[in-house]
Parts: C-alpha cells; sequence; structure tokens
C-alpha cells in the first residue's frame, strides 16, 4: 500500500523540516522526487539522505514567487504525477504592526507562490494523465492565533485555492488536498526559539509543546505519513478537503 512507484514528485520546500521528511518518505515510496529551493545548496542534506536508501532525488534553484523562474524550473522537470506546495514563510504581528514590506514578502511566497507553482503545474499533470496537488496550510487558517495577522491570512487563502482547484480540475483526473498542522518541531521552531528567547530555550520548547492537547508538538515525519497517504492511490476518492494534524489543537481548544 501506499506506492508511489514510477511517479514523479515536486516537493516545493524540500530541504528542511517537513518538506524534507516528504521528500524522503516519497523517495523511499519509489517516488523519483524533485525539490524545489530557494537555493540549491539547503537540498544537498536530503540529496544525500535519498541517495544513501537507494532513492531518486534532483535539486533546483527556484524562487516560487517568480512566475517566469517556476515556469521554467517545471519545465526542465518536465510531465510529473505529484506537486507538494509546502514553501513557505511565517511572520509575527497584528494588523497594526505588520509592516505593508512583510505582508507582502509572506503573501507572495505564501499565496502567489502556490498559485504560480499551480498554474506551471496544470498543463504538465494533464501530460501525465492527471495527478495529485497538496498544499500546506495551516490551523492558523481556522482558528484565530495570537500575532500571526498575515501568516494566517496567507494560509486561509491556500485553503480557499484548495478548494478552487478541485473544483474546476475534477473532470481530468487532477485532485488538490490541503493539510493543516498545528505547531510541528523543525529546525525553524528552535530557531525562532534561540532568537525571541535566549536562554529560555528549553522552558518555551516545553510550553510550545503543552499548548496541544495531545502535550508535544508533531514530528516532521507525522506530516509526511498523511502527506503520502494523500498523494497515494489508497486517496483517489479524496479531493477539496483540509486535513488538520494538531494533535487535537482545534477541535478541543473551542
Amino acid at each position: 500500500m501506499f506506492s508511489l512507484k514510477e511517479k514523479k514528485a515536486i516537493v516545493t520546500g524540500g530541504g528542511s523540516g517537513i518538506g524534507r521528511a516528504i521528500a524522503v518518505l516519497f523517495a523511499k515510496q519509489g517516488a523519483e522526487v524533485h525539490i524545489v529551493e530557494l537555493s540549491e545548496e539547503n537540498s544537498i542534506n536530503v540529496l544525500e539522505e535519498i541517495k544513501a536508501i537507494g532513492g531518486k532525488a534532483f535539486a533546483y534553484s527556484c524562487n516560487i514567487a517568480n512566475q517566469q523562474e517556476v515556469i521554467a524550473t517545471l519545465d526542465k522537470i518536465g510531465d510529473f504525477n505529484i506537486l507538494v506546495n509546502n514553501a513557505g514563510i511565517a511572520h509575527i504581528g497584528k494588523a497594526d504592526t505588520t509592516l505593508e514590506i512583510d505582508f507582502d514578502k509572506v503573501i507572495n511566497v505564501n499565496v502567489k507562490g502556490v498559485y504560480n507553482c499551480v498554474y506551471a503545474a496544470i498543463p504538465h499533470l494533464r501530460n501525465s494523465g492527471g495527478g495529485v496537488i497538496l498544499n500546506m496550510a495551516s490551523i492558523a487558517a481556522s482558528l484565530g492565533l495570537p500575532d500571526r495577522f498575515a501568516y494566517s491570512t496567507a494560509k486561509g487563502a491556500v485553503i480557499s485555492m484548495t478548494l478552487s482547484i478541485a473544483r474546476d480540475y475534477i473532470g481530468e483526473n487532477i485532485r488538490c488536498n490541503s493539510i493543516s498542522p498545528a505547531r510541528v518541531h523543525t529546525p525553524f521552531v528552535d530557531g525562532f526559539i534561540a532568537k525571541n528567547y535566549a536562554g529560555k530555550e528549553k522552558e518555551m520548547l516545553e510550553k510550545l509543546s503543552k499548548s496541544q492537547p495531545i502535550g508535544r508538538m508533531a514530528q516532521p515525519n507525522e506530516i509526511a505519513a498523511l502527506a503520502l497517504y494523500l498523494c497515494s492511490e489508497e486517496a483517489s476518492f479524496i479531493t477539496g478537503c483540509d486535513y488538520p494534524i494538531d494533535g487535537g489543537f482545534v477541535k478541543l481548544n473551542t
């Protein structure tokens, strides 16, 4: 079950965190994985990890906020079966503390970046006879999180785009779903804590972990497992859905 043999998959932001876990798991399940990162150097370690397990992977430098770069990169990859829109950036701030330049940056990467990748992907998915688009959203799109104005706005747009894509291409055998994680323990989280809470790293990590009803953060491989299912043939009847994976955060906190 959950085999991706003879499938070609693109994972944006596949060099670290959740994207890396998805890229490695997809390769283990037989997919040829193409990692799209802002800098190709960010993918060196994951390429080595995939090759060490006998997988096949390639990496590309691309700014997903630039449509022409995205089109050129996906054309270089050629026709494929799976697109995982995982690349994204975070931002801390309320509406009146978020600068326009920061708001624009979040929207350009987290919203326009997804649009650019989907825009460039559809012709290739058509040529492949259909396929799967999986977008990385967030629980921030579904409930109010403090100081996450721009990020929540962007992730809400990602869920709306997911529904629109699923509806528009259902007749072309192209499925589209999204995943909405709560806090996931990634290098980004460790870096954020170190930068903003120097000397209190252990205390803050414990506090953030306990904010999830299940008592801990998710691990990237747990998000990757859900991504694998949604991109596999076992999920062929599923489209137009958002999947919270949040340790009970949304339902048990409301």
